[in-house]
C-alpha cells in the first residue's frame, strides 16, 4: 500500500459522509473492525440526514445507522459512498 493510501481512524471521525451524486447522510461517528483480520466492516453515521433516517439501513444494537465500508469509494475532504451499494 502506498503510503498516501494510509489514513489514522482518528483522521476518518467526524469526516461528512456523501454519496457521490452529493447527498449529504451525516458524518462518521465510528469505525467497526474485525479484530483478527483488521478488516473494516462498518462506519457508525453521527449525526444522520431526514434523507438518511428514511432509508432503511443496517442499525446496529444502539440503533446507530451502519454503513458498509466496502461502499466507500473516495476519501478526501468528505467520505464518498457508492449510495447504490447501500440500499
Amino acid at each position: 500500500m502506498a503510503e498516501e493510501e494510509k489514513r489514522f481512524s482518528k483522521q476518518l471521525i467526524g469526516k461528512t459522509v456523501v454519496s457521490k451524486t452529493g447527498k449529504r447522510f451525516g458524518e462518521v461517528g465510528d469505525i467497526v473492525f474485525e479484530t483478527r483480520s483488521g478488516e473494516l466492516i462498518h462506519m457508525v453515521l453521527a449525526n444522520p440526514t431526514s434523507y438518511t433516517e428514511k432509508l432503511e439501513l443496517e442499525r446496529d444494537a444502539n440503533n446507530n445507522i451502519l454503513i458498509p465500508f466496502s461502499a466507500v469509494i473516495a476519501i478526501g475532504d468528505f467520505m464518498v459512498i457508492a449510495e447504490e451499494d447501500i440500499i
